[in-house]
């Protein structure tokens, strides 16, 4: 018992430091503007950093939650839907719990209501979050496909971008922004652990085992494109006239700080049961029909979903209180400077401490240094990852910046030159790539990082708040796939060289 207690000790230490380590570079960061370029004033300030206490807790409280709660879920349909061995069966279960799990997701919850917020209702939140969430259930669903038929993953890469640059074409600028941010948003914290954990009970269905590690990557990659081509369509069909902005960066500087904390209360936890309640509802079914766990088993399955459930209600507040809005106070302050090389520079900053910050890429660099038995090194990847990131930051800022620039400017060569590669590397660092964009658009850049963005549209003369206050998201989700393609291509060329 006392190790049992030690064990879940332990598990909330390294969770708390985790999530610590990536919040407190961005806190020290905005003291530091706070008490030179850039003061916020004393009231925004105490919110944030109570904010900011929130976010930490909010997202250890939840990572352990899925941790005990929502992966094992994922694992134990995985391998139930093996053991079924009825393709039928696995499809239908893609559709229903990839819609299920991308409504839950932190980081898309928290840019639907952006989009709500900046669009002033005229684009609906609930409209992104379900049209995203039944496009990455659909794609999961083509995925688990291409596992059981063992079709190469970057052909069906080629073909769904080929699909979404011709949609890409009949959509307006709004749309194409939210639609790539989306894509970034939906594979985060809760979704990436899920999915890779119901690939690794799908890849079962075959019998090669070399083939079913090389499907492990890949899935989340697939995943995403669904978000991207549902908005996509959206796009297309709706009305998409002027959009009035509604951001106000100036807003919570009047609110009393407790006030502001309590009013938003209500609010999320609504959301935060109506994201949590669907996968408790399909946990309970399938123990009742197949998984028939043993009581003290399900009993921390639950104790999971409580901890998933509570830790994203106090996230949620935390970073809607007061998180966010410095973000946007900050940005806007730093738009208004004469010299504009202060806000690129703090962009590539952010963009710098928040991927070296973030704990899913330490896992990430370790896998790529033991899938190449050590030839590329860890920090052979960390560096170029964070100044990759911290260059996508910078040039979203120069987005804001200038006017003549426009997202597919970036975008388009960006993904051609990401397919181009994919046809001279290891087919397994195809899958690595796409699925570090997921790991690179953390919870810090779908909050702090995007309201940074969108308080210096709002501020600059000739941006547009819709359409250059997002975008971001989907450049900090491209970049990794360029870095690592590259590595990709320096792994082969010296194990070529090896060889010879």
């Amino acid at each position: 018992m006392h190790k049992e207690r030690m064990t879940v000790l332990n598990v909330i230490v390294s969770k708390f430091r985790e999530v610590l380590f990536s919040v407190l570079p961005i806190t020290i960061l905005v003291l530091i503007l706070n008490f030179t370029i850039s003061p916020v004033g004393t009231t925004l300030i105490i919110k944030f950093l109570i904010g900011s206490l929130f976010v930490v807790l909010g997202l250890t409280i939840f990572l352990i939650g899925v941790d005990i709660g929502i992966t094992p879920l994922g694992g134990l349909t995985g391998t139930l839907l093996a053991k079924s061995n009825k393709l039928w069966v696995v499809l239908i279960a893609g559709l229903i719990l990839g819609f299920f799990i991308s409504i839950a997701e932190p980081g898309l919850l928290v840019l639907v209501n952006q989009v709500n917020l900046v669009t002033s209702g005229q684009i609906s939140g609930n409209s992104i979050l379900i049209t995203v969430s039944i496009g990455l259930a659909i794609m999961l669903s083509l995925g688990f496909l291409r596992i059981f038929y063992n079709i190469p993953l970057y052909k069906v890469l080629f073909a769904l971008y080929l699909i979404i640059f011709g949609l890409a074409i009949f959509t307006s600028h709004e749309f194409l922004a939210i639609s790539f941010d989306a894509s970034g948003s939906t594979t985060g914290i809760l979704a990436v652990p899920f999915i890779l954990s119901l690939s690794v009970g799908i890849s079962k269905l075959k019998k090669d085992s070399k083939a079913s590690e090389k499907d492990s990557f890949g899935l989340v990659a697939i995943a995403s494109t669904g978000a991207i081509i549902s908005v996509l369509l959206l796009g297309i069909f709706s009305d998409t006239n002027e959009f009035s902005a509604g951001l106000d960066p100036g807003v919570s500087e009047s609110n009393s700080i407790i006030k502001s904390f309590i009013d938003i209360i209500p609010n999320h936890l609504i959301e935060s049961l109506m994201a949590i309640l669907p996968l408790l509802i399909i946990l309970l079914v399938l123990q009742k029909i197949s998984f028939k766990l043993k009581k003290k088993e399900l009993r921390k399955i639950l104790t999971g979903f409580a901890f998933t459930f509570t830790g994203l209600v106090i996230f949620l507040i935390g970073v809607n209180a007061g998180f966010m809005d410095v973000g946007t106070s900050i940005g806007n302050n730093l738009a208004l400077l004469d010299n504009k090389a202060y806000i690129i520079i703090i962009g590539f900053v952010l963009g710098l401490v928040t991927i070296l910050a973030e704990p899913a890429v330490y896992v990430l660099t370790n896998q790529i240094e033991d899938v190449t038995s050590g030839y590329v090194k860890r920090k052979a990847v960390l560096i170029p990852l964070a100044i990759g990131v911290g260059l996508a930051v910078a040039l979203s800022v120069i987005r804001v910046l200038v006017p003549g620039i426009q997202l597919w400017h970036y975008l388009l060569p960006g993904y051609i030159l990401c397919l181009s590669m994919m046809f001279f590397i290891p087919k397994l660092f195809v899958g690595i790539a796409f699925d570090a964009g997921g790991v690179a658009t953390g919870p810090m850049t779908a909050t702090f990082i995007l309201a940074f963005i969108q308080g210096a549209a709002h501020a600059f003369e000739g941006a547009d708040l819709v359409i250059d206050g997002f975008g971001m998201i989907a450049m900090v989700a491209m970049t990794p796939i360029i870095t690592l393609e590259a590595l990709g291509l320096v792994f082969a060329i010296k194990s070529k060289n090896k060889r010879s």
